[in-house]
């Protein structure tokens, strides 16, 4: 169990010696957010979230072994310069506070870290780890060894239709359907993926290849790769990330917890779903 004393200390150490904080970006606000002045006694759980909404924060303040959240998506960003109950994410933020829940979010540094969520999504999109020829960083600062930066360019150990890549996608996230251009047709072969969590366009912008696979991209974006002949497939911001959470991020940090000799649970939140559906 967690020593009540040190939680938010535990928390932080765990995360970090899984996701460096060094690689995070440069306009991220990464790391411990929220620390409570006090922690929940007999807490032992960790829940893990993609966005904590006030769903999210109502979830773990009803479970009473709930010690911290560890948010994907940072709920600070920009400065605050009034904390309120006005405002959902700041009373989230004081009713957390209230109940001794501390808040780390690692954001990009799971983005850039080996094994983080773009390598997750490569396995994913080529079918299998085993079925990638080459996986390289897209972008990258200078702290990041090889396997570290942010999106993957991945090529194919044999190409795929984009029918085939779209059903993978598909059992990757978990979803019944996502958003398509198939410039050269849904039989067009695919032998390279240019891959990024979330909003891929910054930084999948220029690279070559068969797809673009990526949460959100704008208008303007996805008619240049048209133009281009790039095929692209969209599956919303936050749909492909939260697969990872329990795909892999939930046993790596209970493995992390146990090597510090702390017996914590690991909970995925049930309240946390993506905004938008499709219907």
């Amino acid at each position: 169990m967690l020593r009540q004393t040190c939680v938010a200390a535990k928390l932080k150490q765990v995360v970090e010696s899984l996701y460096n904080p060094k690689l995070a970006d440069s306009w991220d606000n990464t790391g411990l957010l929220l620390q409570a002045p006090f922690s929940r006694t007999g807490a032992k759980s960790v829940l893990l979230t993609i966005d904590l909404t006030e769903k999210v924060a109502d979830e773990a303040i009803s479970n009473k072994l709930v010690s911290s959240i560890i948010t994907y998506h940072p709920i600070i960003f920009r400065g605050l310069k009034a904390i309120t109950m006005e405002d959902s994410q700041q009373r989230s933020l004081l009713r957390l506070a209230a109940e001794g829940i501390h808040v780390y979010s690692p954001h990009t540094c799971v983005d850039a870290a080996h094994e983080g969520v773009n390598d997750w999504l490569a396995w994913g999109i080529a079918g299998g780890k085993d079925q990638l020829k080459s996986s390289k960083p897209i972008q990258q600062n200078a702290s990041m060894s090889d396997t570290e930066g942010y999106g993957r360019l991945c090529e194919l150990s044999k190409p795929a239709s984009l029918r085939e890549v779209i059903d993978r996608a598909k059992k990757l996230t978990g979803l019944a359907y996502v958003q398509v251009a198939a410039p050269k047709g849904l039989d067009a072969p695919i032998s390279t993926v240019s891959v990024c969590a979330g909003s891929g366009g910054s930084v999948l912008a220029g690279t070559e290849a068969d797809l673009y696979f990526t949460g959100e991209l704008s208008h303007h974006q996805v008619l240049a790769l048209i133009a281009k002949g790039i095929s692209v497939i969209l599956c919303g911001h936050s749909n492909t990330e939260r697969g990872y959470l329990k795909d892999v991020m939930a046993e790596k940090l209970a493995k992390a917890f146990r090597e510090s000799d702390a017996d914590a649970e690991i909970l995925i939140s049930v309240e946390d779903r993506d905004p938008l559906t499709v219907m």
